[in-house]
């Protein structure tokens, strides 16, 4: 029987069941994902006793052959792991949200500032680019909601770049699984001190309408993505 928590919350599982979750999942998305993880820490392993054999310090390189091969397959593992969930949540209404709430770094997400009946919606994202406006859905929708979007925020902005994004299957969109890399590719025009001057001057605008309840994906746990670096 289960052990349940005195104040009633679930327990998380351990390191190891989250693993074992986590593989089980990557197998069904991709049968070859687990051999390729075993082969790259296998192959790690080997080319570093073959290294330690040349330099005759095996008794050293054994051991740090074993390191660097668990290192590398859970590398690996992370990778392959994080294409098979964003590929699991790609095309439901609010993957890019659940995306968006998972960056690592100074990033402040709004989900669903606008949208419509269909489901298609967007997003706001405020951080050292300046804002970010992240849209869900076909091209020849969410055009018209991204741009009333912008000029709703324009003045609250003020001088701060807007930026927007389409995510979506459709020419000249992003896939979910490119969100996290496009945006820590914009540039940082802010400060920490402006972005959280900008932050409340959005906070304090009205939502331009309430969002239809929807198939939103919730509990997603996206893989962190990298830190931004800050200059």
């Amino acid at each position: 029987m289960s052990k349940t928590p005195a104040d009633g919350s679930q327990e998380r599982p351990g390191r190891l069941k989250q693993i074992r979750m986590v593989a089980q999942v990557l197998r069904q998305a991709d049968p070859k994902a687990l051999p390729i993880v075993a082969a790259s820490a296998i192959g790690t392993l080997i080319v570093v006793i073959v290294i330690g054999l040349v330099i005759g310090r095996l008794w050293f390189f054994v051991p740090l052959g074993v390191l660097a091969g668990a290192a590398v397959g859970m590398i690996v593992f992370g990778q392959l792991a994080q294409r098979a969930q964003y590929k699991v949540i790609a095309g439901q209404p609010g993957a890019a949200a659940a995306v968006l709430k998972n960056m690592r770094g100074d990033w402040t997400v709004t989900e669903a500032v606008s949208g419509n009946r269909n489901l298609d919606m967007v997003h706001r994202v405020v951080g050292r680019p300046g804002v970010i406006l992240v849209s869900e859905g076909p091209r020849n929708r969410v055009g018209q909601l991204l741009g009333a979007e912008k000029k709703r925020i324009s003045r609250a902005a003020q001088q701060v770049p807007i930026y927007d994004v389409q995510v979506g299957d459709d020419e000249d969109q992003i896939t979910v699984g490119q969100l996290q890399r496009h945006l820590m590719k914009l540039p940082r025009n802010l400060t920490k001190a402006q972005v959280g001057e900008l932050n409340d001057r959005l906070q304090a605008l009205p939502r331009s309408m309430q969002m239809p309840k929807g198939p939103i994906p919730k509990g997603a746990k996206m893989p962190k993505g990298p830190k931004p670096k800050m200059r």
